[in-house]
C-alpha cells in the first residue's frame, strides 16, 4: 500500500525537496497534504503539480488567493495556525514532514503524535524547545520520530542493529560555514551576503546564518539529548570542513560508527520515509578518490559563542533553551534586515538568558509564555544598543 504523505512547510527548502523525493515514487507514496505560511504563489504552484487533496496556507489574509486559485481543481483550502495543527489528525495521514521553521514546529507535532502519527522530523526547534514534553507524550503514543537533520539521521542510521548496546558519545559534525577561518575582527563587519553563502549545503536563509554562527549546531546538539537519551558530556561537536562524514557514534567498546556521503539534503529526506528499507536512488555516490582528504577540527567558542551558549542553555535546561532559540530567532530576523550585526548576536542572546526567568519543569503553557517573553526582552535589548 502506498504511504500517504503530509509535508508542513513544503515551500521551504526541505519542503520542496521532499516534494520531489515523494514524486519520484509514485507507487510507494502519494501525497495528501501541503502548506505553507506565506508563500502562497509557490504553494499554489505546488498543488497544481502534485495535486494533494488538502492545502494550508497559515497566513489567513492570503486564504482568498489560495482558494481562488484551487477551488477548480477541487483541491481542500484550509487557512489559520489552528489548520496548521488540526489537519496533521487527518485519518488518511501516514506519516508527517515537520519541515516548519522555529518555533512554528512545536505545536503541528505534538497534535501528530497525539494522533499517532510517524514523524519525520526536519524542525530541530520542536525538540529544542520542548524535548522532555515531547518524549513524554511519546511514550503514551504509538508514534515515533525519525530524524531528517543530516547529523541526526547519520546517527540514527549508526544505531540501527545497536540494540542494546551503550553509547560513549556521539560526535555530531559541522562544516564550520563560510567564516571558519575567519578572525573575530572580520565577523565584526560581517554582512548577511556573506553569512548566507554556505560553502556546502543549499538551505534556507534561517538556517543558514544559524550555520554561518555556529547555533545551528548548538540547536542540534539540544535535539540530539531527547532524540538519543544522552547526556550533556556524551555529545561533542567537530568541525569537518568536506562534510563527508555526517555525523558519528562511539560505543563502549572504543569503535567508531559513521555515516558518509554526499552533502544532499535528500538522502536523509528519503531514508526517513523509507525506513527501515533502503529505496533505489539517483542521487550523487562519494568517490573517495577524488574526495581523498577529510580533515577534522574542534570549534572555537570563543569565536563562535553560540555554540558555547547553547550548551549552557542544555546544562541549565528547563526553558532555557526556549529562550535562547526565541532570542535567536528574533536577532537572525534582524540581521537578515541589517539591523544588528553578527557578533552583536551572540550578546544580546546571553543577556536574555539572563533576564527571562527560568522554570525547571515547564508545561506547555510555560513554553509557550517563555517564547513570548523571550521575544520581547530580545527586542527591548536591541532598542537598547
Amino acid at each position: 500500500m502506498k504511504k500517504s504523505i503530509a509535508v508542513l512547510g513544503s515551500t521551504g527548502s526541505i519542503g520542496t525537496q521532499s516534494l520531489e523525493v515523494i514524486d519520484a515514487y509514485p507507487d510507494n507514496f502519494c501525497l495528501e497534504v501541503i502548506t505553507a505560511q506565506n508563500n502562497a504563489k509557490l504553494l499554489i504552484e505546488q498543488a497544481i503539480r502534485y495535486k494533494p487533496n488538502v492545502v494550508v496556507i497559515g497566513n489567513d489574509r492570503l486564504y482568498k488567493e489560495v482558494f481562488n486559485a484551487l477551488d477548480p481543481l477541487f483541491i481542500k483550502v484550509y487557512a489559520g495556525e489552528e489548520a496548521l495543527s488540526q489537519v496533521v489528525e487527518m485519518d488518511t495521514i501516514d506519516q508527517v514532514i515537520i519541515a516548519l521553521v522555529g518555533y512554528a514546529g512545536l505545536k503541528p507535532t505534538i497534535q501528530a503524535i497525539k494522533s499517532n502519527k510517524q514523524i519525520a522530523l526536519a524542525n530541530k526547534e520542536t525538540l529544542v524547545v520542548g524535548g522532555e514534553l515531547i518524549q513524554s507524550l511519546l511514550k503514551n503514543s504509538k508514534s515515533r520520530i525519525i530524524p531528517v537533520d543530516s547529523e541526526h539521521s547519520a546517527i540514527f542510521q549508526c544505531l540501527v542493529g545497536e540494540y542494546g548496546n551503550s553509547i560513549e558519545k556521539i560526535y555530531l559534525t559541522a562544516s564550520g560555514g563560510p567564516f571558519l577561518s575567519k578572525d573575530a575582527q572580520f565577523l565584526k563587519n560581517v554582512k548577511k551576503e556573506q553569512a548566507l553563502s554556505h560553502p556546502n549545503w543549499e538551505m534556507g536563509c534561517k538556517i543558514t546564518i544559524d550555520s554561518a554562527s555556529l547555533m545551528n549546531k548548538g540547536l542540534e546538539v539540544i535535539e540530539a539529548k531527547w532524540l538519543f537519551d544522552l547526556k550533556a558530556d556524551q555529545i561533542d561537536v567537530v568541525i569537518h570542513p568536506q562534510s563527508i562524514i555526517h555525523s558519528m557514534v562511539q560505543f563502549e567498546d572504543g569503535s567508531i560508527k559513521a555515516q558518509m556521503g554526499l552533502p544532499d539534503m535528500k538522502l536523509p529526506i528519503q531514508y526517513a520515509l523509507t525506513y527501515p528499507e533502503r529505496f533505489h536512488s539517483n542521487f550523487p555516490r562519494l568517490d573517495f578518490i577524488k574526495q581523498s582528504e577529510l580533515t577534522f577540527q574542534q570549534p572555537d567558542l570563543k569565536k563562535f559563542r553560540n555554540l558555547a551558549l547553547a550548551f549552557e542553555a542544555l546544562k541549565q535546561g528547563g526553558n532555557m533553551p526556549c529562550i535562547l532559540n526565541a532570542s535567536n530567532e528574533i536577532l537572525v530576523s534582524l540581521f537578515l534586515k541589517d539591523r544588528i550585526g553578527f557578533l552583536q548576536m551572540p550578546d544580546i542572546i546571553e543577556k536574555c538568558m539572563t533576564k527571562v526567568d527560568l522554570i525547571k519543569n515547564p508545561s506547555y503553557n510555560d513554553l509557550a509564555e517563555s517564547d513570548k517573553i523571550a521575544r520581547k526582552t530580545t527586542l527591548e535589548l536591541v532598542k537598547s544598543i
